[in-house]
């Protein structure tokens, strides 16, 4: 007698089970909790700012960087090829996007420029490490190193006739912004209500559709471009099946070098993307040395943080991104009202926890807890100096808690020689 297998035992019934419900679902659902939390510090502390709109419309421009760069670690890595160069292409846009802008007059050449020149980075990155086996960490900082040089280098050679100062470039044009007026006003009229939760939730929304510009709108919609081609095309299964075993996908006929230099020419103009959106969005700089300022680095730990994933990085890019404008908007007190609803967070989590009885996780979730609602209690505000640094504190923190259910690709930096497998 042949057993059949059971709906829930079985693999069949497992992956089932884990897809009840759909990923554009649990997004939402995170979000919804998000805001909760944000609205319940912001009622308890009574900074209003922690929901305003002013601080999710800073929030999102200073995410797109990060999204970007981050968009383009994930089309380098899910090859299989490590990309920690993205500095260095983000630099090289920035660059780019100022001298096209600067002389071809409209920030769409710009954007191209920035493009064109964080592909160049890219495919040198291939170059190095797809043709030359050279170790991935090695070629990576040698494009962050390579990027730092050749943009001084054609600044002083460029923009230093023109606008007299080595490190920075003339005046570019901007991005318009565009808002929708009617839903905005409506929007605007529910956060002033003071309503908990209800005008919380109006002011972020509002706050991502007012003064939005078309790049901030092309760099959102290339988070689902992105999951659709790698995940939903032949094209995409063969670039990932690179990343995953590379010896298997030569087996089956799939040209593993050029899917990884594809990938690779992608992941530059990506992060060449978001050296543009520092470049061209109003209210940033015009092209200043050095400009990027690490948000490379922050892009490919947001990458780390969703887990590989378009949906898990846009959720990462969002939290650096607020975490950078909220210090900007609310300064320290702002930050440190964050704290109270991390704590409020970590106290849901500890009761989650103690349900799936998980001791020692919740131990250490409540330990968490105790310590920065120690740190919220005794300070007015954090020390002026660190405010800076929130989103690399949270970066740090946010690695150290996700590192533990983080699943890269399988032949991530390894090295790969075309008929290694025969």
């Amino acid at each position: 007698m042949i057993n059949s297998p059971s709906p829930v035992s079985g693999p069949r019934g497992g992956e089932l089970s884990k897809r009840r419900i759909p990923g554009w679902a649990r997004g939402l659902m995170w979000a919804v909790a998000a805001i909760a939390v944000l609205a319940t510090a912001s009622y308890a502390t009574g900074m209003d700012v922690l929901t305003s709109s002013n601080t999710a419309n800073t929030a999102l421009r200073l995410a797109l960087p990060i999204l970007l760069a981050g968009l383009g670690g994930l089309w380098a890595e899910r090859s299989g090829v490590i990309n920690i160069g993205l500095e260095g292409m983000m630099i090289l846009g920035t660059w780019g996007a100022a001298w096209g802008a600067y002389f071809g007059g409209s920030v769409w050449t710009g954007l191209a420029a920035a493009i064109l020149f964080g592909g160049l980075g890219g495919l040198l990155h291939a170059v190095a490490t797809v043709t030359f086996g050279v170790n991935h960490i090695v070629s990576g900082v040698a494009i962050n190193l390579l990027g730092l040089g050749v943009t001084k280098y054609l600044a002083n050679l460029i923009f230093e006739p023109i606008s007299g100062n080595p490190r920075q470039s003339p005046v570019v044009p901007k991005y318009d912004t565009y808002s929708a007026t009617f839903l905005s006003d409506w929007l605007g009229d529910i956060e002033a209500m003071q309503r908990v939760f209800i005008s919380d939730a109006a002011g972020l929304i509002r706050g991502l559709i007012t003064q939005v510009t078309p790049l901030a709108v092309l760099a959102l919609l290339l988070v689902p471009v992105s999951y659709l081609i790698l995940w939903r095309t032949r094209f995409g299964l063969r670039l990932r099946s690179c990343g995953e075993n590379p010896v298997a996908a030569e087996s089956l006929g799939v040209n593993v070098y050029l899917h990884k230099y594809v990938a690779l020419a992608i992941s530059g103009g990506l992060a060449g993307m978001g050296g543009a959106s520092l470049v061209l969005l109003p209210g940033g700089a015009d092209y200043l040395e050095n400009q990027t300022n690490g948000r490379g680095f922050i892009g490919l730990a947001a990458m780390i943080f969703g887990n590989w994933r378009p949906g898990g990085l846009l959720g990462g890019a969002a939290l650096f991104g607020y975490a950078d404008g909220l210090q900007l908007s609310g300064g320290g007190e702002a930050v440190l009202s964050l704290l109270y609803g991390v704590v409020v967070l970590l106290v849901v989590i500890v009761v989650i926890q103690l349900v799936r009885k998980q001791w020692f996780p919740a131990l250490l979730s409540a330990a968490g807890a105790g310590i920065l609602y120690y740190i919220y209690w005794s300070n007015d505000a954090l020390p002026r100096d660190l405010i800076p640094y929130t989103p690399h504190f949270v970066t740090l923190i946010v690695l150290a808690v996700s590192a533990q259910k983080l699943r890269p690709p399988r032949s991530i930096g390894r090295r790969y020689r075309r008929g290694e497998g025969d």
